[in-house]
């Protein structure tokens, strides 16, 4: 026991699987288009408040709590996690800057 399963991938049935990149075309448009571009900025405004909420509950800090650090509602918290609002820049290294977190801005 304890060994490891290999499965083989069929290579045929690998190919016709829809890529990504043609199932976000298909729902959002070219990459350079208005309603993509709309898009790419939500997810990535969604993935950046998954970090500060994944940090919040690492530390143990309930919405009211890291609202209460930065001056805004529980409210507030909780709609930034849920990606319902968006968050300007400063709001983010507000709660970041709250949470103990550093960024780094890397340019090229």
């Amino acid at each position: 026991m304890g060994g490891k399963l290999m499965i083989k991938i069929d290579e045929k049935k690998w190919a016709k699987l829809p890529k990504i990149e043609d199932r976000l075309e298909e729902k959002y448009g070219p990459e350079d288009s208005p309603s993509r571009k709309e898009f790419q900025a939500k997810a990535e405004a969604w993935y950046y408040a998954e970090i500060l909420r994944n940090e919040r509950k690492r530390q143990k800090l309930t919405q009211q709590q890291l609202g209460e650090r930065i001056g805004k509602k529980r409210e507030y918290i909780s709609a930034l996690e849920k990606g319902q609002t968006d968050m300007q820049l400063s709001t983010f290294m507000l709660i970041a800057n709250a949470l103990g977190l550093r960024f780094s801005l890397v340019v090229g």
